[in-house]
């Protein structure tokens, strides 16, 4: 996909994982012919607030289910909050959210991880990365509470994340003998619904064309091959991987 909007001429800008290196290295023309867009994984306020005074025409693109997680923590950091998320700290959305915790936030991705936490407040309440594992979440969730009992938490898991990982159990009730995961390597739920198919005991194919799907290997060893798709992967990229497995079929 990212290669399909470089050849239309929309580039990617500053850095992936980092909002440090705030300064981007635009030409007074580039600025003046470009729309500046945010993907959907959203940015800091401090990043948003540099990027619209760049001067350029500005488009904000965050998916909806970050936008309402961002401000779910900018309203309980201003009432006086810690903020804990269940996530990657090192992944985009998660960088951009910490900027709404105004210092108040923490990420944690185990039960270590909330027993290391430092003394916190009387008001703490927790939140997960939009594409996290369901079961995970609610684990730890539990574990938190065990030691913050009047702790809020909020399943801000998105929906599209929860239907997919709901839709791997599906397959492996319908007796699937394997499963295609369509998605790019670097997308967390993508990499997340890999996994989960490999919990559950069976063969996974992630790939992130119908090119580098094996035919001769699947047609040989499978009867029934179950597909799913990361929430960020195009339509049309799914279409093509099930068109070519269908095309197996005697």
């Amino acid at each position: 996909m990212m290669q399909q909007l470089e050849a239309e001429g929309i580039h990617e800008v500053g850095g992936y994982v980092s909002e440090d290196a705030l300064d981007l290295s635009l030409s007074e023309a580039e600025k003046e012919q470009a729309v500046m867009v945010v993907r959907a994984h959203g940015v800091s306020p401090e990043r948003r607030k540099y990027l619209q005074g760049l001067g350029m025409e500005f488009r904000d693109a965050t998916c909806p289910d970050v936008g309402i997680i961002a401000g779910r923590i900018k309203g309980l950091a201003a009432k006086g909050y810690d903020i804990i998320m269940f996530g990657d700290p090192t992944h985009p959305e998660v960088i951009g959210l910490m900027g709404y915790a105004g210092g108040r936030g923490h990420v944690i991705r185990t039960e270590a991880d909330i027993d290391s936490l430092p003394p916190l407040g009387a008001n703490v309440c927790m939140v997960s990365q939009s594409t996290m594992f369901t079961f995970d979440f609610e684990r730890l969730a539990a574990h938190l509470c065990r030691r913050y009992p009047n702790a809020h938490v909020f399943n801000t898991i998105c929906g599209a994340t929860r239907e997919r990982q709901e839709d791997v159990d599906i397959l492996v009730r319908q007796g699937v003998e394997a499963i295609v995961v369509i998605g790019g390597r670097h997308s967390a739920n993508t990499v997340k619904l890999a996994a989960l198919v490999e919990k559950n005991g069976l063969p996974c194919y992630h790939v992130e064309t119908a090119a580098e799907l094996d035919l001769h290997h699947l047609r040989a060893n499978y009867k029934v091959v179950g597909v799913t798709a990361g929430a960020s992967t195009p339509s049309f990229l799914i279409d093509d991987a099930c068109r070519c497995l269908e095309e197996l079929a005697p």
